[in-house]
C-alpha cells in the first residue's frame, strides 16, 4: 500500500506544463512563417524581374538587326541598363539570406530550447515515486520556473533574469518574450501604440486568423488622440485610411468616431466622454497583453497562482470562508493551529477555488453546534472550556473565543 500511496503519476503533473512547449512552438511557427513570406516575396520579385529583363533584351535585339555598327550601337545602350538590373537582383537576393540566415540562427535556438524543456520533463517519467530524491529536485526545479514566471507577469523582469541565471534554467523559462510583453504594455500606458503597431503588423496574419480587433482599437485611440488635439483635418484623413476600411465589421464605432468630431475633449455627453477617457489607455494594455498571451498559448494568471489554486482546493472548506476569522488572525484563540486557507496571505487567493471532496469523513464523535454555527466534539468542548477555566455552566468556542451557555448548545446529526 506504501508503494501505491507515493506512486508518481507523471501525466498529471505535467498538465500545468504544457505552456513549457507550447510556446517555443509558436515562437517557431512565427519564425517559420516570416521566413516562407519573405522566400515567397522577394522569389516573385525576382522571377517578374527577370522576365522583364528578358523581354527588353530581346525587344531591343530584334529592334536592329541590319548592320554591325547597329548593333554595336544597341548593345552599348542596353547593355548597361541590364548590368544594373541583375546588380539590384543581387544585392535582393544578399539581402534575403542574410534574412534567412538570422532567422534560421533564431529557430536553432528555439529548437535547442525545445530539446532542453522535454528533456526536463522526460526526467519525470525516470522517477518511480514521489518519495525518490529525485522528485524533490525536480520539484524545486519546478518551483523556480513559476517563481520566475510569476516575476516576470509582475513587471520584475531583470530580478527574473537573475533568478533565471543564477539557477540556471534560461532555457526553461521565456523572459524575453513576457519582458517584450511588459514593454509595449508599458508604452501604451504612456500613451504610445507605436510599439504595439509594429507588434501587430508582425503577426498580422495570426491576428486576423483569430479575429482579433487589437489593431483596429489601436487605431480608433490614435484617431480619437488626432481630435483631441484639435487636429481634425488630419483625423479625417486618418479615419478615411485606417478606420474606414473596417466599416463591414466595425460601422457602430466607426459611426461614434465620427460623431466625436463634433465634440470637444470635455464634454460631459455618452459614449463621447467615455472615448475621451485617459482610462482606455489602461483598458488598451489589458486587451493587447490577453491578446498577446492568447497567441502564444499562455494562461491569463501566472502559473505558481494556478499550482497554489489546486492544493488551495484540496484544504478548503466552508469554514474557512465562515464570518469568523480562524485562529491564525484572532488573538482571543486558544488553539495554535493554522489552517492555510485561513491564513492572510492565502485566504483571498482560495476564495475562487472550490471546496475539497472528502469521501471520508473526520467529524469528532458526538458533536454539537454552537450558536455561531461552528462545530466541535462535545468531550473536547468541555475539555477547552475547563483548561481555558471557564465558569460553570458555560462553555468557549477555542478558535474564536467566545462563551456560550451550555443549553443553548445544540447537538447535530450527520445526514
Amino acid at each position: 500500500m506504501a508503494v501505491d500511496a507515493t506512486k508518481l503519476n507523471a501525466e498529471s503533473h505535467l498538465l500545468l506544463d504544457q505552456p513549457l512547449l507550447r510556446l517555443p512552438y509558436e515562437v517557431h511557427r512565427k519564425t517559420f512563417k516570416t521566413a516562407q513570406k519573405h522566400l515567397e516575396r522577394d522569389c516573385t520579385n525576382l522571377t517578374s524581374s527577370l522576365s522583364n529583363l528578358i523581354a527588353s533584351v530581346q525587344a531591343s535585339s530584334s529592334a536592329d538587326t541590319d548592320t554591325d555598327s547597329t548593333l554595336c550601337s544597341s548593345e552599348t545602350v542596353t547593355g548597361t541598363p541590364a548590368v544594373a538590373a541583375l546588380d539590384t537582383m543581387i544585392t535582393r537576393m544578399q539581402g534575403l539570406k542574410r534574412k534567412l540566415e538570422s532567422l534560421h540562427k533564431e529557430e536553432k535556438e528555439v529548437m535547442l530550447q525545445s530539446k532542453k524543456r522535454i528533456a526536463h520533463l522526460q526526467d519525470l517519467y525516470t522517477i518511480p515515486s514521489l518519495a525518490d530524491e529525485g522528485y524533490d529536485q525536480w520539484s524545486r526545479l519546478r518551483l523556480d520556473r513559476l517563481l520566475v514566471d510569476a516575476l516576470l507577469r509582475s513587471g520584475y523582469g531583470e530580478s527574473a533574469r537573475m533568478l533565471a541565471g543564477e539557477k540556471g534554467i534560461e532555457d526553461l523559462v521565456d523572459v524575453d518574450v513576457f519582458v517584450q510583453c511588459a514593454r509595449i504594455e508599458a508604452s501604451l500606458k504612456r500613451g504610445s501604440t507605436a510599439e504595439c503597431l509594429a507588434w501587430c503588423s508582425e503577426n498580422r496574419n495570426t491576428l486576423r486568423k483569430n479575429k482579433s480587433t487589437l489593431e483596429f482599437n489601436l487605431r480608433l485611440q490614435q484617431y480619437i488622440e488626432l481630435v483631441r488635439t484639435g487636429n481634425l483635418v488630419e483625423a479625417i484623413a486618418y479615419s478615411k485610411k485606417h478606420l474606414a476600411p473596417h466599416h463591414e465589421t466595425h460601422l457602430p464605432e466607426i459611426e461614434k468616431a465620427a460623431a466625436l468630431l463634433a465634440y470637444s475633449a470635455d464634454t460631459n455627453y455618452q459614449p463621447y466622454k467615455s472615448l475621451y477617457s485617459p482610462k482606455r489607455w489602461d483598458h488598451l494594455a489589458e486587451f493587447f497583453v490577453s491578446t498577446h498571451h492568447s497567441l502564444y498559448s499562455l494562461p491569463s494568471s501566472p502559473l505558481l497562482h494556478i499550482a497554489l489554486s489546486a492544493g488551495l482546493s484540496c484544504l478548503k472548506t466552508p469554514a474557512c470562508h465562515s464570518k469568523t476569522m480562524s485562529s491564525s488572525s484572532n488573538t482571543a484563540s486558544s488553539t495554535t493551529s493554522l489552517c492555510p486557507i485561513c491564513s492572510t496571505e492565502l485566504n483571498e487567493l482560495a476564495r475562487g477555488v472550490p471546496y475539497a471532496h472528502h469521501v471520508r469523513s473526520s467529524v469528532e464523535p458526538d458533536p454539537v453546534v454552537l450558536p455561531n454555527g461552528r462545530i466541535y466534539g462535545r468531550e473536547r468542548l468541555r475539555e477547552a472550556s475547563v483548561k481555558g477555566g471557564v465558569r460553570p455552566g458555560w462553555v468557549r468556542d477555542p478558535t474564536t473565543g467566545d462563551e456560550f451557555e451550555e443549553s443553548e448548545v445544540r447537538k447535530v446529526y450527520i445526514s
